[in-house]
């Protein structure tokens, strides 16, 4: 971690005169952002006075405003509070070739807290560790995170409160929560130096400045971005090698792929006895889903499974027993140009569920570890990581009280093939079926190997998954509903 070094105090006049040759550079730096695969994001904390929104405001100046976004955090807002914590963070986050400044973050509420000025999170080691993750996953991704701690002195913040509050157009900043700030300097410097270190990791450093005098703090901050940003585009305007899928992937844990080739596929229910139980079963999770919404508890239901398996078919008897203002399902086709701009995760994220609600994700996540693996469309190292990843996702949404339930719908070579035909067959199916569908066909033992990868590497004590046989589609939509309904009463203590 970069301490701040005394820095001289600057004329007037020679700020000015620096002045034009750096934002000039910032700008060109900026059109060359654009053109590459990467993003910069900016983070300003510091000691109360150090000038965070003055030192956004001048960078806002000096920068081309068409490629930059400034996002503020206060206190978390009722729809924020419903969903995991990171979740208002993902939906801020800026999109290729750009800069996002922020002004707060998420280490807001731990330094709030910190002060006295807000709640103690319910586990501030918990919460330390989905920061240090969510950075890491940011900078494993190709972003540049910058965060830049303004540091004052006691002595340096005393001198700029008293300033600020003798002029009446400043005095309105100099808060009683700024005094309280400085009277606690001491203790608050000591347990912000222990938020750095404990968050201090490659590819997300602080670099704490002197804020002392507001040029040269200034001059600092914009040469370190130029510095960091330049060196760090040239990692990606060096040609890129293509990520290439193998000719056949080799199975990560076989153990997944053994109990895949192991269900059974010959469980079968007759008319009579599927429409006897539909409605028992389509009752008992109305009413787990209403007892999930008096508890405040959201669910997500993750719907994966072989083209043909039967997924929308399930979907919708699922959604027959709950109120249709109470969830949403979202078809997962392939991505749009702003969502290849984010992280893969970023429009799953968007889409989670507030309190008491249901997100029901028909097709998920879990294409990175299956389609984008399969097809070269990310490299092996994205794919690899994304395990992690996913399964980190999965806890943060179960450590929030979200119930999550995952299906995979299997069915055989044989029983698809006669569902691909019949698709072809019958007009108003033959909508679903496409060349596409026939080519993933062609790959039916690699995905069987990736399938297994996935089933082992992301089957948690918080997120497991469930199996469903789906050769017959009575046989499946039953398990499903039933699956749902004791998920949801076991999360509940029902």
């Amino acid at each position: 971690m970069a301490h701040a070094l005394p820095v001289p105090r600057l004329s007037k006049k020679s700020y000015e005169e620096r002045v034009p040759a750096l934002r000039e550079k910032l700008v060109q730096l900026q059109v060359r952002l654009k053109a590459a695969p990467t993003k910069v994001l900016l983070i300003f904390a510091g000691e109360e006075g150090g000038g965070r929104g003055e030192v956004i405001n001048t960078l806002s100046g000096w920068l081309d405003p068409r490629g930059m976004e400034t996002v503020a955090f206060r206190e978390p807002s009722d729809e924020e509070r419903e969903r995991p914590v990171m979740w208002r963070f993902w939906r801020c986050l800026p999109a290729l070739g750009r800069i996002g400044m922020f002004s707060g973050s998420w280490y807001t509420e731990l330094l709030r807290a910190q002060a006295g000025d807000g709640p103690k999170p319910a586990h501030p080691e918990q919460h330390l560790d989905h920061i240090r993750r969510f950075e890491k996953l940011l900078s494993d991704n190709g972003t540049l995170i910058i965060k830049i701690w303004l540091h004052l002195s006691e002595s340096d913040q005393r001198r700029r409160l008293d300033e600020l509050a003798a002029n009446p157009d400043t005095a309105w900043r100099v808060t009683e929560e700024a005094r309280r700030h400085q009277r606690h300097y001491e203790r608050l410097a000591r347990s912000s130096e222990r938020l750095r270190e404990a968050t201090d990791r490659p590819g997300a450093p602080w670099v704490v400045i002197d804020a002392a005098d507001p040029r040269a703090r200034n001059l600092e901050v914009a040469g370190l971005v130029t510095s960091q940003l330049e060196e760090h585009l040239l990692r990606f305007e060096k040609p890129r090698a293509k990520a290439t899928p193998p000719s056949m992937p080799v199975p990560l844990r076989p153990d997944g792929l053994a109990g895949l080739l192991a269900l059974p596929l010959d469980q079968k229910v007759s008319s009579e006895d599927y429409e006897s139980k539909r409605e028992k079963w389509l009752g008992r999770l109305n009413r787990a889903t209403r007892a999930a919404q008096s508890a405040r508890r959201s669910i997500v239901f993750v719907f994966e499974g072989w083209d043909a398996a039967g997924k929308g078919g399930a979907i919708r008897r699922l959604t027959s027993a709950i109120d249709a203002q109470d969830y949403r399902v979202i078809p997962v086709a392939k991505p749009t140009d702003e969502e290849n701009a984010h992280h893969y995760l970023w429009r799953f994220w968007r889409h989670l569920p507030r309190a008491g609600l249901a997100t029901i994700y028909d097709r998920s996540w879990y294409g990175r570890v299956l389609v984008e693996r399969l097809e070269g469309f990310c490299t092996e190292h994205e794919w690899r990581r994304a395990f992690d990843e996913i399964n980190d996702f999965e806890t943060q949404l179960a450590e929030h009280g979200t119930i999550v339930i995952k299906f995979w719908m299997h069915v055989s070579q044989d029983e698809q093939l006669r569902r691909f035909r019949e698709r072809e067959q019958t007009a108003y199916k033959q909508h679903k079926i496409n060349a596409e569908d026939w080519r993933n066909r062609d790959k039916w033992a690699a995905y069987e190997i990736a399938v297994g990868d996935m089933l082992a590497l992301t089957g948690t004590p918080e997120a497991p998954w469930h199996l469903i046989p789906a050769n017959d589609k009575r046989h499946a939509r039953l398990q499903i509903l039933k699956t749902s309904v004791k998920s949801i009463e076991a999360a509940l203590g029902l």
